[in-house]
């Protein structure tokens, strides 16, 4: 008898337990179901006539089991939805959320409810809470690839658009999913019907992805005229949005790196043939010592050891010497080096979520923008917020920027075109972002840290042209060096689909020793993968080693060109050459040969006034020379040309120069000694009289003074070379071809047989260089 009582009580306390479990587990949750925000939960339980009661989940522990799942048919598993499938018991019961109809809705959703009910399981464990994405699993803030902002993250993204069709009535959010399918191929109608609201957002996040799932809700609710939700929605993701449009800009603006002429139908993908340069935060000139012959150049540079290099996405996770972030950092290099893509790839990761998910906004202010508000604008008085809504129409009214939990990056690059002085001293401060200020003032504001003062700015530019910029302003100083020899082969395998093209190219190349050294600049190497890509068309191309002039010449042909466009904003069509362009190659030419003759390697301001020349057009817009830091006791700030052996290529074309349009030989003193080597004194206004005279300095120097500069002279003389590549840029087309040829041909090969041993293999290349038709 107590026994029966014993076991009627326990049937009646379990009938109990079942039935609480019942009010607690009313319906199971979607796989967002745990993120829902308090307010969603009592607007929900606000609308009980036309909504299904929403249930408040009691928080768990992300690796607890559940024995609930939810079963979605024909689409992607998220994150969420596969947290449950692994956690889940053997023997949990999978519940099923479709509908058998998919065009209507459920008449009685209460008896739907309890007809579910039936399957749970007691006392079945709470659901997971929701996986979050990885970025948020981070323990080291300060990591790759970066935490995003909450109002910018995934649950954010799913309240919000789940909050606003929550208030849509049954009709209401039908017309609106027939729409969506309308308009979005990528869904079917079955995965838009099936489940419920959850459901729906789940899916066309997974499907869709999180910018255009939101663009697409919006969109889509002004299209059913309930433009006052979609006005909410826009305004609670906000930074969403704004972060999608700078995305997009720099996307389209990088996604596709833009090497030297395009060529229809050939399009190169920046991740595809990106190769990340050395990037040291201690600053040397960044100019490489190597030299063919010279142990080092006549004035020895100092080069970074590799645990000073830092990579590029890594650029705003210095710390000052106190141990805070670094707010403004510099980064400087030489002509050709690759600032500019290096720019294009720290924006690219950002913006497709490979690094610095932390920066809410990636804000590209070049100086080149400012130069031209500067100089287009009727009025050129701006805010610095009106400057950023003038080139990002879509980024209007921005507040968020001066609040304390925004961070965020101002790029701003090409100093050097920004042609104007800067008065660091005395222009005025500006202590908010609305105030109107002349460029002038905005960019000297931005760099004090007074204008846009929780962001970070990273400054770009030329040597001579950061320079300027104060130390105090500076917190960390960086240097890109260009390619290891690795680097460089990597790049040239990237470059080409082909990979017996590069192999070939690769193994080429290497049979220059200078042409080794100069391809450290990423300039350089695409140059050469450039050129020789052109000549491996021909047949038989590869039998001899490449010519070097002639890649001295496209250097400085490029960097004279790039001169016209970037910094006077000359056409594809105007890249003629003025006779202002013209003397100012041949007076860095006559600097050169000078200093070549001094047998020094670095030159000050005075060096170029001597010559007639402007500093700046110099040192920083002509791209052949840069500014090294400044080491000597009276401050005087020191330049050198992009590498030693350019110093000797521009030095010997200014003595050919002389020769060809003014019938000059600078090289004979008139008291040169013709060694007995020589078998005859040649005309010194001969072609072949020109050599001899360089051979007498090669000869009468200690060897690798002369070296290179009697290789470019007789490189010159070859013409493939001043006929066709110098030929309407620095000489008129119809200029008479140099004579004597042959001349210097017997001379050359007369010295290789009686000149001194150690100078025969040189003599053999310049030989080489004059002679030999291909590239």
């Amino acid at each position: 008898m107590d026994s029966d009582t014993e076991v009627e009580r326990r049937e009646n306390e379990r009938g109990d337990d079942q039935e609480e479990e019942k009010k607690k587990w009313m319906r199971p949750p979607s796989s967002y179901g745990s993120m829902k925000s308090e307010s969603d939960e009592e607007e929900e339980e606000e609308e009980e006539g036309n909504k299904e009661e929403a249930v408040v989940l009691p928080s768990s522990n992300a690796h607890e089991g559940t024995r609930l799942q939810m079963m979605h048919s024909e689409y992607p598993e998220t994150l969420y939805t596969m947290t449950t499938e692994q956690t889940k018991p053997p023997e949990a019961v999978v519940i099923e959320t479709r509908s058998s109809d998919l065009g209507d809705f459920p008449e009685d959703e209460e008896e739907e409810e309890e007809a579910d009910d039936e399957f749970l399981i007691t006392n079945s464990p709470e659901p997971p809470e929701p996986l979050e994405p990885e970025d948020t699993m981070q323990i080291d803030e300060n990591s790759q690839p970066g935490r995003l902002h909450p109002e910018q993250d995934l649950p954010h993204i799913f309240k919000s658009i789940q909050s606003i069709l929550t208030g849509l009535t049954k009709e209401e959010l039908f017309k609106f999913k027939m729409w969506f399918y309308q308009w979005e191929p990528r869904l079917t109608l079955p995965q838009l019907m099936e489940g419920d609201l959850l459901d729906f957002v789940d899916r066309i996040l997974e499907i869709l992805g999180q910018d255009h799932s939101l663009l697409h809700t919006i969109s889509t609710l002004e299209s059913v005229n309930k433009k006052p939700e979609a006005a909410e929605l826009r305004n609670q993701c906000k930074r969403v949005l704004t972060r999608f449009h700078l995305k997009q800009y720099l996307i389209r603006k990088h996604q596709v790196i833009r090497e030297g002429v395009v060529r229809a139908g050939k399009q190169n993908l920046l991740d595809t043939i990106y190769v990340e340069p050395q990037i040291s935060t201690c600053g040397f000139g960044g100019v490489d010592p190597s030299h063919e012959f010279r142990e080092h150049p006549p004035t020895p540079l100092q080069v970074p050891s590799a645990d000073t290099f830092v990579s590029l996405n890594n650029l705003f996770r210095l710390q000052k010497d106190d141990g805070k972030p670094v707010r403004t950092v510099v980064t400087t290099g030489i002509p050709g080096i690759g600032m500019s893509v290096s720019v294009g790839k720290f924006s690219l990761d950002w913006a497709e979520l490979r690094a610095n998910r932390d920066l809410q906004f990636v804000i590209k202010l070049s100086f080149r923008s400012f130069w031209a508000l500067r100089n287009k604008l009727p009025s050129p008085m701006m805010s610095i917020m009106e400057v950023i809504e003038y080139y990002y129409p879509e980024c209007k009214d921005m507040k968020y920027l001066g609040e304390e939990d925004c961070k965020f990056l101002i790029i701003m690059d090409s100093l050097d075109c920004y042609q104007a002085p800067l008065d660091w001293e005395n222009a005025p401060v500006l202590n908010d972002n609305y105030t109107k200020a002349h460029p002038d003032n905005l960019i000297v504001n931005i760099i004090r840290g007074t204008v846009l003062r929780g962001a970070h700015v990273w400054i770009l530019g030329r040597a001579a042209a950061v320079s300027q910029i104060p130390s105090q302003f500076i917190d960390a100083f960086t240097e890109i060096q260009g390619f290891s020899d690795e680097m460089i082969d990597d790049y040239l395998t990237r470059h080409f689909s082909d990979l017996n093209i590069a192999a070939k190219i690769v193994a080429h190349y290497k049979r220059l020793p200078t042409l080794k050294i100069l391809a450290r600049q990423p300039f350089v190497c695409w140059m050469v993968a450039t050129v020789f890509e052109r000549c491996y068309r021909y047949q038989g191309y590869g039998e001899h080693p490449p010519r070097l002039t002639p890649f001295y010449v496209n250097i400085l042909i490029v960097q004279i060109n790039r001169r016209l466009q970037f910094y006077y904003a000359k056409n594809e069509n105007e890249l003629k050459w003025s006779n202002e362009d013209k003397q100012l190659v041949k007076k860095v030419g006559k600097l050169a040969f000078k200093m070549l003759e001094k047998n020094i390697s670095m030159f000050c301001e005075e060096d170029v006034k001597e010559y007639g020349l402007n500093l700046t057009e110099v040192t920083v817009l002509s791209g052949l020379c840069t500014e090294l830091p400044s080491a000597a006791s009276d401050g005087k700030r020191r330049f050198c040309f992009i590498h030693f052996t350019f110093q000797e290529f521009m030095a010997a074309l200014y003595v050919f120069t002389m020769f060809r349009t003014e019938a000059k030989n600078v090289l004979d003193s008139g008291l040169l000694q013709i060694p007995k080597i020589f078998t005859s004194r040649y005309q010194t206004k001969s072609a072949a009289g020109l050599v001899q005279c360089a051979l007498v300095r090669t000869f009468s120097s200690e060897l690798g003074h002369y070296e290179m500069f009697l290789r470019f002279l007789c490189g010159m003389l070859s013409p493939d070379c001043h006929d066709s590549q110098l030929s309407g840029y620095f000489y008129h087309h119809n200029a008479p071809k140099v004579g004597g040829l042959e001349e210097v041909q017997r001379l050359l090969e007369q010295t290789i047989q009686t000149g001194p041993a150690d100078r025969v293999e040189n003599l053999k290349e310049c030989l080489r260089e004059m002679t030999q038709e291909d590239e």
